[in-house]
């Protein structure tokens, strides 16, 4: 009797054990992973660059006769200094042109700009707008005329890796009472340039 009392003491005690202990089992939280990050190519515009542009130029001007177009190309060189999500720039470019201003009454020669610039860095895609100085130098009755003005545009650079850019710009020009001669100038140009980054 004695034996039965402690196998039936024991198997009490050991019962509670093999029902899955005494402490109530830890159930493991679910994890979720994050979802990924949306990964936008970063680009940082600081820095030195040059390059060269091709464009096409239109002239319209208050002048019996000086109205033109055609083609013309140069270089430029300028630093950026890009802020985060603002980018702000100085740019100095020339370029020359042969136009005829109509009937054989002139050309523009060239035009010599320094630019400000500020943007919006869009990761590889910087979009601008500009406005500065420019300086003209053209032909007119056989008498060579210079004149300063103004311009105002805007422009988008892509950036095809860490060192070369490509890009265009659109640019309009105002040139009053050019050289003292009573004629106004408006000259609009479009460019399509490709940059080095130092």
């Amino acid at each position: 009797m004695k034996k039965l009392a402690i196998i039936l003491a024991a198997s009490a005690l050991s019962a509670p054990a093999f029902a899955g202990g005494l402490s109530t089992p830890v159930v493991e939280p679910v994890v979720t992973p994050a979802p990924a990050p949306v990964y936008m190519p970063s680009t940082d515009w600081s820095g030195f660059y040059a390059g060269g542009q091709v464009g096409y130029g239109d002239i319209d001007s208050n002048g019996a006769g000086l109205d033109g177009h055609g083609w013309g190309g140069g270089v430029h060189a300028g630093y950026r200094w890009d802020l985060g999500k603002t980018v702000l720039g100085v740019e100095g470019s020339y370029d020359k042109y042969d136009t005829d201003l109509g009937g054989n009454l002139g050309t523009l020669d060239n035009v010599t700009r320094i630019k400000l610039m500020a943007g919006a860095d869009l990761g590889k895609t910087l979009v601008y707008a500009t406005t500065g100085v420019a300086w003209a130098d053209a032909t007119v009755g056989g008498a060579g005329l210079s004149d300063n003005g103004y311009f105002l545009g805007a422009g988008l650079d892509y950036a095809l890796n860490d060192k070369w850019t490509l890009g265009g710009e659109v640019l309009a020009h105002k040139f009053d009472n050019f050289d003292n001669s009573g004629v106004d100038l408006d000259a609009t140009t479009v460019a399509a340039k490709v940059s080095f980054r130092f």
